[in-house]
């Protein structure tokens, strides 16, 4: 095959052949790794350009992360049952998803091509893995759970007492102004991936330094102790809870079990690797940009074998030292302060009131000022995850729609953005109707154990796709194993889960 143009605007790279990679979808072309210079536009990459530009990612999942299972199902769960036979499935469980997040984002870096559109290269292909994939992801998140919790710490705030049952239609409607919200972030943003990273940068770094002080300033050393001692203390779970309710925490510690996948696209948009000779969607503010319905990938050769390990490095960088390690103090913060809480009150939260429990007890304890603290904390906290998830159910819509139509890419003339904002307009409609439905705790244990589901399938999708990668990208053997684990481990719970729907009853209680 001769020179032709590389695509989405770089200079101009070589086609070296055409790489077969699983079924269904066309061979990627191979082309050269970009040098992560040419990538981030530097002309050299020390630690102070590695946080400005190689960061990112792992800060949108992290945004999503704490929302879920660090702010509501953690500290429901702690201040419930405590820290003994809970904690070391927090650690498990966030071990396993960064794992299982490396795997999905090494797909994405190797061949440019999203998870959702890269799954159609497995059998029995596109027709099954499209529809399916984005069927499971709405059907996870549609639910607008955090955006309602969001909307309580929003209402209190605003009236400066905690809502109750004849505020709720305020509520979902503050929620979805919250909603409203994320489309003008992702209207302004000239790169909506960028744009989404500046938002977490500034909300979840300020976050965990709020808590970290309301930590230092309240929480006796003792319990912090105990919060860490539990990580590490394999104990049976404490007596009363459910399998369901265990799966519920370990599904949403650290992001979504198996479905994490549908963060790890901002690789592509990120630039990572092939990401950046396949496109990224713009905001409205940026040029228009083709994103290619095919990924590429590279030639197995000295120079990209190179060039792989120092993108890898930049991706393990990214997960275990931004990902892992604050995902692990997102949630050891908030339980070991709400643990201290429900000593002192002498309560318990429960569903309809742990978005705002912390705030509500640390008024009697400490005044107004505290009050109105962890309610903005709360708040932003919810509001980062339900920003994180609303766009990627509205990305990854879009881009199994481009990746696998050419009616749909002739329709919107080569520029994804035709669709994505209208599409995230009609969500956004769709998800308030729900908000009206149920409670906020609620909505997200169904997407916690719906995320378990998805590990009963992914890790085997991404065992087929990575094994097939160029050699220098594939996984050692016991990431393969790991996957597995994932596998099992939240299998079970999400098995627990089922069993509970249908029969009123849990299948296991300890």
């Amino acid at each position: 095959m001769g020179d032709v143009e590389s695509p989405v605007g770089t200079a101009a790279e070589p086609v070296r052949g055409t790489y077969q990679l699983g079924v269904s979808r066309p061979d990627l072309d191979l082309v050269d790794l970009p040098e992560p210079e040419e990538a981030f536009g530097v002309p050299r990459i020390g630690p102070v350009q590695v946080v400005k530009f190689a960061i990112g990612p792992s800060l949108i999942a992290l945004g999503i992360s704490i929302g879920s299972g660090e702010w509501l199902l953690g500290p429901l769960n702690i201040g419930q049952f405590g820290f003994v036979g809970l904690g070391w499935v927090i650690l498990i469980s966030a071990l396993l998803q960064t794992f299982f997040n490396i795997e999905a984002s090494r797909y994405v870096v190797a061949t440019g091509e999203v998870p959702v559109v890269g799954f159609g290269r497995t059998p029995p292909g596109v027709l099954f893995w499209a529809p399916f994939s984005v069927f499971i992801l709405f059907f996870a998140f549609i639910w607008g759970g955090w955006a309602a919790g969001a909307g309580q710490g929003l209402f209190a705030l605003i009236h400066g007492e905690v809502a109750g049952e004849g505020d709720l239609t305020q509520v979902r409607w503050l929620a979805i102004g919250l909603l409203g919200l994320v489309f003008v972030i992702a209207a302004l943003s000239r790169k909506v991936t960028r744009g989404l990273e500046l938002v977490n940068w500034v909300i979840v770094g300020s976050l965990l330094i709020v808590l970290l002080i309301l930590d230092i300033a309240i929480v006796p050393a003792s319990k912090w102790w105990e919060g860490i001692r539990g990580f590490f203390q394999f104990s049976r779970p404490p007596s009363g809870i459910s399998a369901t309710q265990l799966g519920g925490l370990a599904g949403f510690t650290a992001l979504a079990s198996g479905l994490n996948w549908y963060v790890m696209a901002h690789y592509r948009d990120k630039g990572y690797g092939m990401g950046f000779r396949v496109g990224f969607i713009a905001g409205l503010r940026g040029e228009k940009k083709e994103v290619l319905a095919t990924g590429v990938t590279f030639p197995d050769d000295e120079k990209n074998r190179r060039l792989w390990k120092r993108w890898y490095r930049f991706l393990l960088l990214d997960m275990w030292g931004v990902f892992f390690v604050g995902a692990m103090l997102g949630m050891l913060l908030p339980t070991i302060l709400m643990s201290h809480l429900v000593d002192v009150s002498g309560r318990a939260p429960t569903e309809e009131d742990v978005p705002t429990f912390v705030a509500d007890i640390l008024r009697g304890e400490y005044g107004d000022f505290v009050f109105y603290v962890a309610l903005l904390v709360g708040t932003l906290i919810l509001f980062s995850t339900q920003l994180g998830i609303f766009e990627a159910l509205i990305r990854n819509f879009t881009d199994a729609a481009h990746g696998n139509s050419s009616r749909f890419r002739k329709m919107v003339e080569g520029d994804p953005r035709r669709f994505y904002y209208p599409f995230m307009l009609f969500v956004l409609v769709v998800i308030g109707i729900l908000l009206f439905q149920n409670l906020p705790v609620r909505l997200i244990a169904i997407s916690a154990n719906m995320s378990n589901f998805g590990a009963l399938m992914f890790p085997f999708v991404l065992i087929y796709l990575n094994r097939r990668l160029p050699r220098p990208a594939r996984p050692s053997w016991y990431h393969y194993v790991i996957l597995i684990l994932n596998f099992l481990f939240f299998g079970f719970f999400f098995i627990n889960f089922v069993f509970e729907q249908i029969t009123g009853e849990a299948l296991v209680v300890f």
